[in-house]
């Protein structure tokens, strides 16, 4: 069973994803809503979180563990590796091998929490296999309240995305690495306002393309499973039913996570 985590809805997108590619494979999710946003924590903070957030899974049968928030899997994935034992996988490798392959002029964008562009992790990973590229960060700290809100077609989540992308469409982007699991959600909003020719890199599709692959060279991506999916959240509003829903095209039973942190 493969478990993902997030900080709230946003990793939903993950698991969108990850049910397209893998429909044959059983997952369960948890969004930690009553927490979110992770962005503004410190790094021990959200160390505990995710791993407090892995053990949930496990506990609920999980044997793979995804990160879907970008913001712990920037500080935390070293740590969920070494206290479990099970394959781990995070969203910022495989986008930022996906924004290096789709580069042509050199120039990569990346938006996200503050603590995801704080850490430097997309610009480690981005220099690491092209040292050339020249990578612009901006932190967006506003979009995953906005998001979790619902607030994903109001005029004040447009002026702001504006604000946002202002300075990374004067830099002459080939790509746009979108560092954060609750953006893809507005994707329909960031293309137009940072240019159409601008290659938009969606690190939730990017995780799970990477997850099939590995299940693939296992020998595992035909294993046949009762195809069971649960969601799990640690606080339930209407907004979050409605994202859901509109997310996957269909209603999501979002279900009350009874832990010891939530």
């Amino acid at each position: 069973m493969i478990g993902i985590f997030d900080s709230g809805i946003g990793g939903l997108t993950v698991a969108h994803a990850i049910e397209h590619l893998l429909p044959r494979h059983s997952l369960i999710y948890f969004g930690d809503i009553a927490r979110t946003p992770y962005g503004g924590k410190s790094r021990e903070t959200l160390v505990r979180y995710a791993l407090e957030n892995t053990d949930f899974l496990v506990k609920k049968g999980a044997q793979i563990i995804v990160v879907g928030c970008n913001s712990a899997a920037s500080v935390a994935t070293d740590e969920i590796r070494k206290t479990f034992n099970m394959p781990v996988f995070e969203v910022i490798t495989p986008a930022a091998e996906q924004a290096v392959a789709a580069n042509k002029n050199g120039r990569t964008g990346i938006i996200g929490t503050r603590a995801t562009i704080s850490s430097g992790a997309y610009d480690r990973a981005i220099k690491k296999l092209n040292p050339d590229i020249r990578v612009f960060s901006q932190p967006c700290p506003l979009l995953v309240p906005l998001v979790e809100e619902g607030w994903i077609n109001r005029r004040e989540t447009k002026m702001i995305l504006r604000r946002y992308l202002h300075s990374l469409k004067n830099r002459q982007l080939d790509t746009l690495v979108l560092g954060c699991t609750h953006y893809p959600l507005l994707r329909h909003l960031i293309q137009p306002r940072i240019g159409k020719k601008v290659t938009l890199i969606d690190s939730s599709i990017a995780v799970a393309m990477q997850l099939r692959k590995y299940l693939e060279e296992q020998s595992a991506l035909a294993m046949e499973t009762n195809e069971k999916r649960s969601y799990y959240v640690s606080d339930l509003t209407e907004a979050s039913i409605q994202t859901a829903a509109s997310l996957f095209r269909k209603n999501i039973n979002l279900q009350l996570a009874r832990t010891d942190h939530a």
